[in-house]
């Protein structure tokens, strides 16, 4: 049983052909990712699937009483709780339940059947569930839509979708609207999705983790390729370049055969043989286009280097009005960090980032900056603030200083892909990825030695977000960052801080790390609020005093272990001083036989000791990892 088939598709939109005599088959349970460049079509075959846009040609096949979800553009500010709200969406449901209380009495067997088909008992508990993963407590469920802003509306509007568990789930960039920690949570959900789903995406991660195929928009056609996206680069990259070794195989005998008619069309003894090849080049296969897509570039200037520590923070904190969110900080940055803020939003990282830009003063400790700093502050809401009758090459000279030429001002746009023509387009006429794009060029027109980037990505398709990383892998100054892209964070950061409770600590560890370090928050969440209610097959709560005690009864293990690794360290250091001894040639001539001889006895001990320290190290890792 197939879920969708698309049969010789056409779609036109303002005099251009976007898909001609497409075809695409989709059964059960598999999961498509949906890629093409911006204005392929992607969004417009959505509106197709959904109805509201009819075809120029061919059909669209969904099957019978199959259930198809997507995502609403916003949902509608109303007094409804969230928790209703998404309840509400599944009218289907709605509907069955209405007609249970009121309905024909022959049918009520055939509702019922229905009912249980659609999971609508356990529709509650699933849009609870839904509702957390992507954000909202208990207490949230039950607020209004409109006391929440328009991108925690659209995660509702999400909310909605997901939690029909529909046979057939459309999802356009998902993510955007999603701090880290609920694209995290959507990413495992999308896995363990038993329906169909069709996602278009510029997260790669989603691309690459939770699709089975993808399916490529290009010149009118969908070709489908296997596995995530990073396969679909590697097999499309192998078809072109077979594609254009055939094409200069092709070229290069149709060029042979046709010097030879050339050559001897005129002459009678050989007019037989170049009529020949007339047809022999006739029959050759046709040079078909390799057309590939532009390599995007950024390019962060080099900053002047300045003495370490950049920025050091004494037990700060920060907040608004009467109101303190952030205590207790004692932070360190130098010019070679790399470092991710996690967090779920609402717990501070903008926050953060604010006061180590100087857009907030501290209430109360101290915030010190080295002298000749300069910050480079990117706010995915700064686009909001631009000019619509302005252009990049406008804004561009009124952010920079007054003698710089116009010349100087194209420079720096043509770092971040904004062209001649793309410099002179009015900021209305601009794309969300083109305005991104005018953004960086203006933070990072000083060459900072401090990248702040909050949501950088939003607007930007997978090439420019490669081209980020790569720009931010040769950038010469530090970076905090702020991203709902794991791939990103992943490729991006060295050093992970975590913004949560109040406070900032390093993370030890990585994403996955952090993956299991949600799940087990969330287990121990679900834990406390069955014990609140008064569930007797929850665990006791542990007592702050018996948390205090277990603390206790780790700290002399904890201490152990940075001794062991502080004295890892002092004798490596002094085996790499022996060993550069031992390689200098003039060693030898400088130094009686003896000492020689101990110093590679000591080396060796050195070895020995090293061993047995690793081996207690991680032996009392594995005690702490278990508690």
């Amino acid at each position: 049983m197939t879920v969708l088939a698309l049969r010789d598709l056409t779609i036109r939109m303002a005099g251009r052909t976007l898909l001609d005599g497409a075809n695409l088959q989709l059964d059960p349970g598999r999961k498509l990712g949906l890629v093409g460049r911006n204005g392929t079509g992607k969004s417009t075959l959505f509106r197709v699937l959904t109805g509201t846009l009819q075809p120029d040609g061919g059909e669209v096949r969904i099957a019978a009483r199959a259930r198809m979800a997507h995502v609403a553009q916003e949902q509608p500010g109303t007094d409804v709780s969230l928790l209703e709200t998404v309840l509400a969406a599944d009218r289907e449901r709605s509907e069955l339940l209405a007609e249970m209380e009121s309905g024909d009495p022959t049918r009520l067997a055939e509702v019922q059947e229905r009912l249980i088909a659609i999971g609508a008992d356990a529709a509650p508990a699933r849009a609870a569930t839904v509702l957390a993963g992507l954000g909202f407590d208990a207490e949230a469920q039950q607020r209004t839509v409109k006391e929440f802003s328009g991108g925690w509306r659209m995660r509702v509007a999400l909310a909605c979708a997901l939690s029909l568990e529909p046979d057939l789930l459309l999802l356009d960039e998902p993510t955007n609207h999603l701090d880290l920690e609920a694209t995290i949570w959507l990413e495992g959900w999308l896995r363990r999705f038993p329906g169909a789903a069709i996602i278009i995406s510029h997260d790669r991660e989603v691309l690459d983790e939770c699709v089975d195929s993808i399916a490529h928009l290009d010149r009118g056609k969908i070709t489908t390729y296997p596995g995530g996206y990073s396969e679909f680069v590697r097999i499309r990259g192998e078809r072109m370049a077979q594609q254009a070794a055939l094409n200069e195989k092709v070229l290069a005998q149709r060029a042979h055969m046709q010097a030879f008619v050339d050559r001897f069309r005129a002459k009678a003894t050989k007019a037989r043989q170049a009529q020949s090849r007339l047809k022999a080049i006739e029959k050759l296969p046709p040079v078909i286009e390799v057309a590939e897509d532009g390599s995007t570039r950024f390019e962060f200037p080099d900053p002047p280097e300045v003495p370490p520590p950049i920025l050091t923070m004494y037990d700060a904190s920060v907040g608004y009005g009467n109101r303190t969110i952030l205590s207790g900080l004692g932070l360190r940055l130098d010019q070679d960090d790399r470092i991710a803020l996690l967090g779920a939003n609402g717990n501070g990282k903008s926050t953060l980032a604010k006061l180590i830009a100087g857009k907030l003063e501290a209430r109360s400790g101290e915030v010190k900056r080295t002298q000749r700093l300069k910050i480079g502050y990117f706010d995915q809401h700064q686009a909001e603030a631009l000019d619509p009758e302005g252009t990049p090459l406008s804004h561009m000279q009124a952010a920079m200083p007054p003698q710089a030429t116009v010349t100087q001002a194209r420079s720096q746009l043509a770092r971040f892909g904004l062209d001649e023509d793309r410099a002179t387009t009015l900021i209305r006429n601009c794309s969300g990825g083109e305005k991104a794009r005018l953004m960086l060029a203006i933070t990072t027109r000083d060459a900072p030695q401090l990248l702040i980037l909050d949501e950088p990505t939003n607007h930007l398709d997978i090439d420019a977000r490669e081209a980020m990383v790569r720009a931010l892998a040769d950038y010469k100054g530090a970076v905090v960052l702020i991203t709902h892209d794991p791939h990103m964070v992943e490729l991006a950061a060295d050093r992970l801080w975590l913004v949560a409770d109040g406070k900032v600590s390093p993370f030890d560890g990585d994403l996955d790390d952090y993956r299991a370090w949600l799940a087990n928050r969330a287990r121990e969440d679900r834990r406390e609020a069955r014990a609140s209610k008064g569930d007797p097959a929850a665990p006791a709560k542990p007592t702050a005093a018996s948390r205090a005690a277990a603390r206790a009864a780790l700290a002399p293990i904890r201490e152990r272990v940075k001794e062991i690794e502080a004295r890892i360290e002092k004798l490596r250091l002094e085996d790499g001083l022996l060993e550069r001894k031992l390689s200098d040639t003039e060693t030898y001539s400088r130094f009686k036989p003896a000492d020689i001889a101990w110093a590679n006895t000591r080396r060796a001990a050195i070895a020995a000791t090293v061993a047995k320290l690793e081996e207690e190290w991680l032996e009392l890792s594995e005690k702490l990892e278990a508690a």
